[in-house]
């Protein structure tokens, strides 16, 4: 009896041991590599895989004795994907409730309405808290892997603020934005005004594009589309800057010249007719709803003021007077 009341003692001390023990491993401090330490959890990870995760990120944590913390709250399967941040002083109670609340970081990027892909790439190479995995890619590599048939994004990806997790890929960022895109341009398509000189959404990305360059202004942009879509239903040349400075890529030193109208590239509206074969820059959603609901109007011409605004006429001449005093100092 002696010894089995010995034996049941030793059990209790050796448990309340072990528990003292794992209450205190569960709240010491765990090491980590750096004074924060950026790690990302991929979907579907298991804990132990989570914790294989951290542990290459710089984060020194047992994936046993997490395993049965995790147990012992109930919290094994519970864990979210994305992307941590921890610092120096965090317990593994800490970090367990972190993850099964899910309580992840997040990047911020700013894409911007106007601007070229080529532009917007630039911004994402830069960005820290981004993988670069398009690195080395070209465009249409890029393309390929988005799905995007033609090897051009330009107007493929909608212009917003994306919030992302940080360390995910900059092609799946790409990836919202076309998708956001797509949505957006289909729904608008389907509510479209009716008689617009339009085949395609495409065209109505290429339309887009060009208001998008041509005004910032809010209530000018519908009477912009009105004059292009009344230029193509004539058979009128569209004879928009824009387009031409597309068409020189990096040649273009900022100053347009006569020469540079007079030569032919695909993108050079004031030699070709009809619209120019892809979108010049990425239209943000106020420009693709001025395309699809253009200005009943019969204007065919417009020109700056120099404050942002336009003025818009009916007539050749009328439109000379204008550029005559808004951009040549005229009276």
């Amino acid at each position: 009896m002696r010894s089995f009341l010995k034996f049941f003692l030793f059990l209790s001390l050796l448990f309340v041991a072990l528990a003292a023990a794992a209450v205190w491993w569960a709240n010491a401090p765990i090491a980590l590599r750096e004074a924060t330490v950026d790690f990302r959890i991929t979907p579907k990870s298991s804990l132990r895989s989570a914790a294989a995760q951290m542990q290459e990120a710089g984060v020194d944590i047992n994936a046993d004795l997490l395993a049965l913390l995790a147990r012992w709250q109930g919290g094994a399967t519970g864990i979210k994907a994305g992307s941590y941040s921890v610092k120096r002083g965090i317990t593994p109670n800490q970090l367990l409730t972190k993850l099964v609340r899910g309580e992840v970081t997040q990047g911020e990027v700013l894409l911007v309405e106007g601007w070229t892909f080529r532009q917007w790439r630039a911004r994402l190479d830069q960005h820290p808290d981004l993988k670069h995995e398009t690195l080395g890619l070209s465009e249409a590599e890029i393309a390929n892997r988005l799905g995007i048939d033609g090897g051009k994004l330009e107007g493929w990806l909608l212009p917003d603020t994306y919030l992302f997790d940080k360390q995910s890929s900059d092609i799946e960022l790409l990836a919202r934005a076309h998708r956001a895109m797509k949505n957006k341009l289909d729904l608008a398509w389907n509510e479209r005004a009716p008689g617009l000189p339009y085949k395609t959404p495409y065209e109505v990305l290429i339309m887009a594009s060009i208001v998008e360059k041509e005004t910032g202004r809010s209530d000018d942009r519908a009477q912009v589309a009105g004059v292009f879509v009344n230029r193509l239903r004539k058979g009128m040349l569209l004879q928009t800057d824009p387009t031409v400075i597309y068409g020189l890529g990096e040649t273009f030193d900022g100053n347009l010249r006569k020469r540079d109208l007079q030569t032919d590239t695909p993108y050079n509206t004031y030699a070709r007719s009809g619209l120019p074969p892809t979108p010049i820059a990425m239209p943000g959603l106020a420009s693709i709803q001025a395309a699809l609901h253009p200005s009943a109007n019969d204007m065919l011409y417009f020109v700056a003021r120099g404050d942002g605004s336009s003025h818009f006429s009916r007539t050749l001449d009328e439109h000379n007077k204008a550029v005559s005093k808004y951009q040549k100092g005229g009276k």
